[in-house]
Formats: C-alpha cells, structure tokens, sequence
C-alpha cells in the first residue's frame, strides 16, 4: 500500500476544464479509480453543490465523495473539510464544476463590478484556497494548434492558480496526438494523458444530469469500470503523483462537526439531549441526494441516524425526526404512491409535532399529491414536473419559525429541480430572497416543518442541525412539544432583504 502524505496536508490534484462537456467527470472518476487499483487510498471530492459526481466517485474509490463549496459553506471551511475529508488518504482528486474560472454569477454582474480572476466559488477559487495543483481537461475534438493560445490564456489569467499539467480527451487519430502535443509543449505543459475518442462509454443520465450510482446499481458500476479503464490504460499515473506531491495543499486544521456543533449550542443555549435522538433519514432510489458530513453532524448533535426507503419501509418505531432530501420522486412515484403505510406513517410523525426537514423532492414528497399521485399530505401544495429547470444560488432569509431556523435567519442554498408546487390552502412560506430586485418566496414553514426546494450545506448551517435534534429530544420528553403552529413571519419583508 502507497504511503500517506506529509503533515503539511494530503496531496491533491484538481481536475478542470475550459468549459462544461469537455470530460471532467468521466476523467476524474477513471483516475479515481485507476489511482484506487494501482494501490493509492483516493480521497474524492466534487467542487460545488453537485449531489450526482460524487456517487460515481465513491463507486471508484470505496469511501464517501464530498463537496467543497465556498458559497454553500464559506470559503473559510473549504480547507477544514479538504482536510477531514481527506484523512487516512494518501491523494486526492478533485473534480471541478464547469470551466476552471466559472463560479457563482451575481445578481449584479452586469453593473461593472465583477472582480477580475476566479469567481466566488468557482473551480480555480478553491484550487487556490487549498494551494493545490490544476490538471486541465480538454475535449480535443474541435481542437489543433490553437490550443497553445487556449492553455496559455488559462495558465496567465490568474496567479494564484497553479496549472500543473493537460489530459487530452476524445482524441482523433495519431497525427491529431501529435499536433495536441506539440500544442502542449510549445506552453511547457505536460500531457498526462491521451484518451481517445470512445463511443462505447455510456454513461446513464436522465433530465438533471447523471443518474445517481446508488439508483442506478449495475449499471453505475459497470459505468465506473469503463471509465478506469480508459484512464488507466493511458495515464502516467506516476507523473499525476509526483504532480500532487509537489504542491502539498497548505496545511489546515480538518473540520470537526462535534466542534461546529458545540459552537452552535453555545449560540443558541441548547443543551445536549439527555438520551440518542432517533433520527430517520429518507433513503432509497427516491432520495439519493446528500451531503456526507450531515450524517456526522446529526451524531454529534446527539442523533442516532437511520435510513428507511419511503418507496419500500415504515418509519422506523421511536423516530423522533425525519429529514427527507432531494432525488427524484418524480421517476419513482408510482412505489412511492404505493407506500400507503408510509406515508400514514408521515403524516401522523407531522400531527405529533415531531420535526421534519425537507428539501426539494423532500418537499414534493410532504405535498397533497405530485401530478395526481398521493403523497403525505404534510403541507398544503400539489406538485408538478415540468419542462423549465430551475437552478442557482439564493441568499435566503428564513421568513417563518420552524424546527430548524428562526424567522430572520440568513443562508445561502442552491435550487436544482424541474418541477413546481401550487399553494391549496393558506401557507406560510419558509424562505424569501431577491433576484434581480424581485422578491421570490419558497417552501412552506411552521411549527415542527420545515420544506423548500433550497438545498442547503449543513456544514454551512450548524444551527439548524442543533435546533433540528434539540425540538426532536423536546418533542420526544413531552417539553416545549410543538403544536402544528405556524411561527412569527417577518413584519417587513422588503427590509428583511436589503
């Protein structure tokens, strides 16, 4: 077995694009893999919100996928999940999102004041947080000499980025190689590998992207197989190495979530339960969506966390709470219809004030029906699929009191979804947030619930996952039980928002 990386921090290397659809994924993961085979302990990470990557990397190296996401959780926790995320690896890689210097797009962009270098959160904005080196993905397809200018417009746009070597994928013919190569050589970048043109390689994929590798099974294995294949059998894995270990990411303390949750209790005047809070988290080809460190986050909150499939299970006897996440009900929702115990089951976890946090397909599944299938009920809406995607980030403020934030407080999330909901009865609406200078307003809120289609990092929101296993340990005691009461709503949403 490789040996581990130095006290400095755990080796990395950063894989980026000029632009989305040049093969970030499929060579990020095959080196994942191929790193794996050859004896390395991978440590994977995905930059941004992304829930789909990371089950494919995963697939490859055999522990959790993460995130690093400075608009999710602050640029100021991206080296402490870097480094708890990384422990007992001996390299890391990193996909990024988009081209290298893509990020987050203001509101305001067009005003003249975007900043020069890398946007808030983008691929090289983290590159440059954790000092780790940037391996550049080129769909060569469309490409010949002119890739010198490309590489070398990239390599002198921002400093504080350290471009480290090009992998050249969707290759034609050994003439194309070699005038790449001389392209490459003529910016003094190294080719770490070539991969050719593969028609065969299918990865399964449906309206949001990829299918998630928990759904997909077999298939998402078999996918991963294909792509380590590929990358292995034409990578210099020993140069992506040596790459790797001649820029050690700078040292960090790692995160700790027993750490961010203390904090949290002392900022809110939370004690620590008095016995484990059963924490019943929804699981299955239907919900597929998560971030690894919630889990950490809930047990050192005091919860013991388990996993029920909506589509198949009952909730689990002396749930306390129940945290339904984002996926795709909509392919599953004849099962999840179906499910009639389940979703009485839900629905009575509501009535008894016991707190439940859902997101996105979390939210469709608390509705009266989604596209006329029943569902629990919990909230006043119907939801529907749709044709319009709907994504970006949003600065939200929290507009009701519910198990998990109170009225006023801020957070950035991230919307990603094709579907919409219609209001049936009177609601409560959990978030507001402005884009281009009109308010929109999501979710329903109240008493023990808390549903919207905005995803949120826990990492970047501590509180709520403190508040979320405090009401439960109250609710579970018979103290302070909620009573299905709606919470203050901001008197002047307008100010709220400035």
């Amino acid at each position: 077995m490789v040996s581990g990386g130095g006290a400095a921090g755990t080796p990395a290397v950063v894989i980026a694009a000029p632009s989305s659809g040049s093969g970030k994924t499929t060579v990020a993961t095959g080196l994942i893999g191929a790193l794996t085979r050859a004896g390395h302990r991978v440590a994977p990470f995905k930059v941004g919100p992304d829930f789909i990557d990371p089950g494919y990397h995963a697939v490859a190296a055999g522990r959790p996928g993460r995130n690093l996401d400075p608009n999710l959780v602050g640029a100021h926790r991206v080296p402490g999940l870097f480094a708890a995320g990384s422990r007992g690896a001996d390299i890391a890689v990193i996909e990024g999102v988009m081209g290298l210097f893509d990020g987050r797009i203001a509101d305001d962009a067009d005003d003249g004041t975007m900043p020069l270098g890398h946007a808030h959160g983008s691929t090289a904005h983290v590159a440059a947080l954790l000092g780790a080196p940037v391996v550049i993905v080129v769909d060569a397809s469309g490409h010949s000499q002119t890739l010198a200018a490309i590489l070398h417009g990239m390599r002198s746009f921002d400093t504080d980025v350290d471009i480290c070597g090009v992998i050249l994928n969707r290759v034609g013919s050994p003439r194309h190689e070699h005038v790449l190569r001389q392209a490459c050589d003529r910016v003094g970048l190294p080719v770490f590998a070539v991969l050719r043109r593969a028609p065969e390689l299918v990865v399964p994929s449906r309206h949001l992207g990829l299918i998630p590798a928990a759904e997909h099974g077999g298939a998402a294995q078999t996918a991963v197989a294909a792509m380590t294949e590929l990358v292995a059998a034409t990578a210099d894995l020993s140069a992506i190495v040596a790459a790797a270990r001649a820029r050690t990411p700078r040292p960090a303390a790692a995160w700790s979530a027993d750490d961010e949750i203390a904090d949290a209790r002392e900022r809110l005047g939370l004690s620590a339960p008095q016995r484990p809070v059963r924490v019943a988290v929804a699981g299955g080809a239907a919900f597929t969506f998560g971030y690894a460190e919630h889990a950490d986050m809930l047990a050192a909150a005091g919860a013991e966390v388990v996993t029920v499939d909506p589509m198949n299970d009952r909730l689990p006897p002396g749930t306390d709470a129940l945290i339904i996440g984002g996926g795709f009900p909509e392919e599953h929702v004849h099962a999840l219809a179906a499910n009639t115990p389940m979703l009485a089951d839900v629905a009575a976890h509501a009535r008894s004030g016991r707190p439940i946090h859902a997101e996105c397909a979390g939210l469709l599944y608390l509705a009266h029906d989604l596209d006329g299938h029943t569902m629990a009920g919990v909230v006043d809406v119907r939801g529907h699929f749709g044709p319009t995607l709907t994504l970006g980030y949003r600065d939200a403020v929290a507009l009701t009191d519910s198990a998990l934030f109170a009225a006023g407080d801020r957070i950035t999330g991230h919307e990603f979804h094709r579907s919409t909901v219609e209001a049936i009865g009177p609601i409560d609406h959990a978030w507001a947030w402005r884009k281009a200078g009109v308010v929109h307003r999501d979710g329903v809120a109240g008493g023990a619930v808390h549903a919207s289609y905005l995803h949120t990092h826990p990492a970047g929101a501590p509180d709520s996952v403190a508040r979320l296993v405090a009401t439960a340990a109250a609710a579970a005691e018979g103290e302070d039980r909620h009573d299905g009461d709606v919470g203050t709503v901001l008197p002047c949403l307008d100010q709220s928002l400035t």
